[in-house]
């Protein structure tokens, strides 16, 4: 089991686990679960909401984004110690030659665009995320804001809450192997 606590629009990284399912408690605040399904190639959203869990087959891509502050969820597998593959390792250590090669892209751009990536992430963006938004973005929050009684108002601000919860150590155990190691 893993305890994790998230402030609203923060994402425990996209991930699977290739040793074991996973399911999703809300214990309080919300979340939606993203599960990507690799035979039908849909992303499937499932909200959560105290008492309410998502269930993760073994080796399905996918991620948690809280929708609201305070949010405590608990994953429970059934392996004793759940392996981990990170989006952001993935990206961070697949040679950028390999990935250029393969997906027919500029090796130099490809370098460019997966500098600010930080290798096992956890739970992101990072507080000193100042990503530029679309133009579809803008004009979604300008929507949201203009409109007291829509179901999402705000949803794409940036949260001013801060984690009052510290991170969970694990005993003599190497960094890069602690799932969701990282608290904002």
């Amino acid at each position: 089991m893993l305890d994790i606590f998230i402030s609203k629009n923060k994402v425990i990284e996209p991930h699977y686990h290739q040793n074991a399912a996973e399911l999703v408690y809300c214990i309080s605040g919300a979340a939606i679960v993203s599960i990507f399904n690799p035979f039908t190639k849909e992303l499937q959203n499932y909200p959560i909401e105290p008492g309410q869990v998502a269930n993760v087959p073994q080796g399905w891509w996918h991620y948690e984004i809280a929708t609201e502050n305070d949010t405590h969820l608990l994953a429970i597998f059934d392996a004793p110690t759940p392996e981990v593959i990170l989006g952001s390792d993935i990206l961070k250590f697949t040679p950028s030659n390999v990935m250029a090669h393969t997906y027919c892209l500029d090796e130099n751009q490809w370098k460019k665009t997966i500098a600010p990536i930080v290798p096992s992430t956890y739970i992101g963006p990072p507080k000193d995320c100042n990503r530029v938004k679309s133009a579809s973005e803008k004009q979604k929050e300008q929507k949201e804001q203009k409109d007291p009684h829509h179901k999402n108002k705000n949803k794409y601000r940036p949260s001013q809450f801060t984690n009052p919860y510290p991170p969970y150590q694990y005993p003599n155990m190497n960094p890069y192997m602690n799932p969701y190691g990282s608290y904002y």
